[in-house]
């Protein structure tokens, strides 16, 4: 059970386990949760307290993946008591590897009806809805490095891209995998309106667009601050994103025009002074009304080839100012100078996460880049780069053929997308 939030469902099912046998309860904890939906209101110490107090309980242990396989094994009920909710979707090879493992012993899987009508997702939709859902939003991306050992983000353009990130799953090597979060990218917010990345669409209009995001998703969005402007106009629009919903901003350390990182010295780039810029870090963590609000700093030394002591220097300046993360930048095809910084970033042992966006560097595997201190992957443009592509292919080919019949088999169904949007049917 994950049990965050006790309900009548709850009980029912471990009344009928009671009547079964003396009933072990294994406890989901905050980091499994977090594997396949929203990580929970209560910590897992609450939940083990709440669960443990009910007088049809004997037992509570830690149920540490969706894998249950160690712990039945270690307990070896003659009876594992489930709903029947996990028949089909997230967790419907977990239900097969339970069966699997109950037959070494001769253990029986016994389900019952999920209750209609009532889940823990929609109640704590409800409690929300009755306090302050932008505020319990901007503090949901601390709640997911708190309870997942590194984050994957993915750039984000419109209310229908939010849907498709916040429902996507997949498995990867037997575990369900899923986005954590959206990034709201200031190339992907101009190109989206033909419009050049150079800051010339103010935040303004970007959060006006996201609003569109924030009304029909609810995992956190870090937003791309470009370079922050003026310290008097990041501190109103820190707190314009804070009051919305957004959890954390990322400003980077240059000055002058904004020109996009990839372009390198192709394009005049000027980095600020690092004293200067962690004044504004300092002035926007002084600012926010949500202590979860993260300010992170965007460091582009290596992106202007002032190597990597430059870069060290900066971060230590920034963190200094109250940066609540450091986001290293690269363009180079191969990770090492990343894997440089961040060798030296652990070392300090600072708590605070580390971002990287692997566009340049993108053979890399996730994993890989957690193992060296990672903790906030973000996927940049991908869904935007995806989206020209089959644009043009369509336009071009109702163009050439006069009629949409050879391009219809690859366009998504009218029916698909009634079903897909929320209250379209």
């Amino acid at each position: 059970m994950s049990a965050d939030i006790l309900h009548a469902g709850h009980l029912s099912l471990l009344e009928r386990a009671a009547e079964l046998g003396r009933v072990v309860v294994g406890l989901l904890t905050d980091e499994a949760i977090s594997t396949y939906k929203q990580p929970p209101l209560m910590t897992f110490i609450e939940r083990l307290d709440a669960i443990s107090s009910l007088a049809n309980v004997g037992e509570v242990i830690p149920q540490y993946s969706l894998d249950y396989t160690d712990n039945l094994r270690r307990v070896r009920p003659n009876f594992v008591v489930h709903g029947d909710d996990w028949i089909d979707g997230v967790q419907k090879d977990t239900r097969d590897a339970v069966i699997n493992v109950l037959s070494e012993w001769g253990g029986v899987l016994k389900e019952f009806p999920y209750t209609k009508g009532i889940s823990s997702t929609e109640l704590r939709e409800r409690l929300l809805s009755r306090s302050n859902p932008s505020f319990d939003r901007v503090s949901s991306l601390r709640s997911l490095l708190n309870a997942k050992d590194y984050l994957r983000f993915i750039d984000v353009h419109s209310g229908l891209s939010g849907v498709i990130i916040e429902n996507a799953s997949s498995i990867r090597d037997g575990k369900p995998v899923s986005f954590d979060g959206m990034w709201s990218s200031s190339l992907v917010d101009s190109t989206i309106r033909a419009m050049p990345d150079n800051e010339s669409v103010d935040v303004s209009a970007r959060l006006n667009s996201l609003q569109q995001v924030l009304d029909v998703t609810t995992k956190p969005i870090i937003f791309d601050g470009d370079t922050g402007g003026k310290i008097e106009h990041f501190v109103p629009n820190l707190r314009a994103l804070e009051r919305n919903g957004v959890s954390a901003v990322v400003i980077e350390d240059k000055v002058g025009l904004k020109r996009n990182s990839l372009f390198g010295n192709e394009v005049p780039q000027i980095l600020d002074d690092p004293h200067a810029f962690g004044e504004k870090i300092a002035a926007g963590v002084q600012a926010k009304r949500n202590q979860d609000f993260m300010v992170i700093a965007r460091i582009e030394s290596l992106i202007v080839d002032m190597g990597l002591d430059d870069a060290l220097r900066r971060a230590e300046i920034y963190l200094d100012a109250g940066a609540d993360g450091i986001m290293i930048h690269s363009r180079k095809k191969e990770p090492q100078e990343v894997f440089a910084f961040a060798r030296e970033f652990n070392k300090w042992e600072t708590g605070k996460p580390l971002v990287l966006v692997p566009t340049a560097f993108n053979s890399v595997r996730e994993e890989e880049l957690h193992e060296h201190g990672a903790r906030i992957l973000i996927h940049a443009n991908h869904i935007l780069r995806a989206s020209y592509p089959a644009m043009l292919k369509t336009v071009e080919s109702i163009l050439e053929n006069g009629r949409t019949a050879e391009i219809t088999p690859e366009l998504m169904p009218i029916s698909e997308i009634l079903n897909f949007v929320p209250g379209s049917q």
